[in-house]
């Protein structure tokens, strides 16, 4: 009885274990699914920003951070964590997914998404840039940061979205300068103006105004001539010197109007003067007209309820900007009012007579006469130049505060030293220029089309 109890229990073992031996064995997590916890974690987080549950999801990804150093989702993470803060938004936020996508680039220079963080910290800076004649920091940092990626990531795919975002920059930039200059000129300092102006057309080629600025540059060396002209301490020789060499600095400027810019507005008014001042009126190449107006096309116009919205913006208006043209990389070395006043003291210094040049009173020395301060770019607005006649350089802007100021006295200076007409030349600019350039007068834009006059 025993011995048969004991051969049935050994059958019954026996084909317990072939049963076992034939089942598979079962995953103890087959309910959970069988992905690894660092790829849960990071599906979970990437689940709680599409929610816009941000503390969530940093909370998530730094866990998979620390818990999992070596997964191959850390690098994924740490830009997820970055792009948490750059989705919520706000300065304080933004502030943060800067640090974070530098530290990207920082631990994962070489990976593909190391150019699209820095993409992000450009962009950052570049929607928060404001207005020509607000805080232009943003603007400076938005043009450093999208230069560093053009130059460190040549190859990325991102570099156009990259070069349209910095020629747009540099659009604001520029009229910045442009402004800036131009306030100088109405206040008759035109060191400051000529150093402004200069380092403008220097280190914006694309700026949409750039034929203006060239035009108001040549305008700053005319009063200039004017004013050496009305220097009764100047002997007559060390005068007409001086005239010469400021007349030379005004037709280069004329003159690269019409070599680098044909197609713009300014063209034809380059080629009156340099006729008025007895100048050989340069003809530009084929290229560069072809090249100009591909600039001027690509570039768009502010409609009139954009215009009129834009006034309540805090983003600049961009749609002037190149599309065309590689953006300047490395800027030139800029021109202050103090190394213009000083060249001028130089040239006095070579050419003899009487030492005594340019708007404000200077000697050979370099040094500014007694009873007058030192000038300089940001104060040069305050400087009073010693001029015979204060009205005779005077401006016309009561037509329209934002034209550029023709000067018809100071501009129009014939051989014998007196002011012609500006109506005496008009006639010369519809001539030789016609069969190249596209310049006609400018039309109405916004709600100056309403005015009539």
């Amino acid at each position: 009885m025993r011995r048969n109890s004991l051969v049935l229990f050994v059958a019954l073992l026996l084909a317990l274990t072939v049963a076992c031996t034939n089942k598979k064995s079962v995953n103890p997590l087959a309910n959970v699914g069988s992905k690894q916890p660092d790829k849960v974690l990071f599906d979970r987080a990437m689940d709680a920003m599409k929610h816009n549950r941000f503390d969530v999801a940093r909370m998530t990804l730094q866990t998979l951070i620390n818990t999992y150093p070596d997964s191959e989702f850390v690098a994924r993470a740490k830009l997820a964590v970055a792009d948490s803060w750059y989705a919520e938004g706000g300065s304080t936020a933004m502030q943060q997914a800067e640090i974070e996508y530098k530290d990207f680039r920082t631990f994962f220079p070489n990976m593909p998404e190391a150019a699209e963080a820095q993409l992000k910290v450009a962009n950052i800076h570049y929607e928060e840039m404001e207005k020509p004649d607000r805080d232009y920091t943003h603007a400076m940092r938005a043009e450093e940061e999208y230069r560093a990626l053009i130059q460190d990531y040549p190859d990325s795919k991102l570099v156009p979205r990259a070069k349209q975002r910095l020629r747009e920059v540099q659009e604001v930039l520029a009229e910045r300068e442009f402004e800036i200059g131009r306030f100088y000129y109405l206040r008759l300092a035109y060191p400051a103006a000529i150093a402004r102006l200069k380092t403008l057309v220097d280190r914006y080629p694309l700026y949409s105004g750039a034929d203006q600025a060239l035009y108001l540059l040549g305008q700053s060396y005319e009063a200039e001539i004017n004013v050496v002209r009305k220097n009764a301490r100047m002997d007559e020789v060390t005068k007409g010197r001086m005239i010469e060499e400021l007349t030379k600095d005004a037709s280069e400027a004329y003159g690269r109007i019409i070599r680098r810019y044909p197609a713009m507005d300014r063209s034809l008014d380059a080629k009156a003067r340099l006729e008025a001042l007895h100048q050989p009126v340069p003809r530009p190449t084929r290229a560069a007209l072809e090249l100009n107006k591909k600039e001027e096309a690509s570039r768009h116009e502010t409609g009139t309820v954009s215009s009129m919205l834009n006034g309540f913006e805090k983003h600049p208006d961009v749609a002037k900007a190149s599309h065309v043209g590689d953006p300047t990389m490395v800027d030139p070395e800029p021109e202050t009012a103090t190394k213009v006043v000083q060249q001028m003291a130089n040239a006095a210094r070579g050419l003899g007579g009487d030492n005594t040049v340019s708007a404000e009173t200077i000697n050979t020395n370099g040094k500014v006469a007694p009873n007058q301060e030192a000038p300089r770019s940001d104060t040069a607005a305050d400087s009073k130049p010693s001029v015979a006649d204060p009205n005779e350089l005077k401006p016309n802007v009561e037509a329209d505060p934002n034209a550029l100021p023709p000067l018809q006295q100071s501009n129009q200076l014939d051989g014998s030293g007196g002011a012609s007409s500006r109506a005496s030349s008009a006639p010369a600019k519809t001539e030789e220029m016609a069969d190249i350039s596209s310049s006609k007068k400018k039309k109405k834009k916004g709600l100056a089309k309403l005015n009539p006059f």
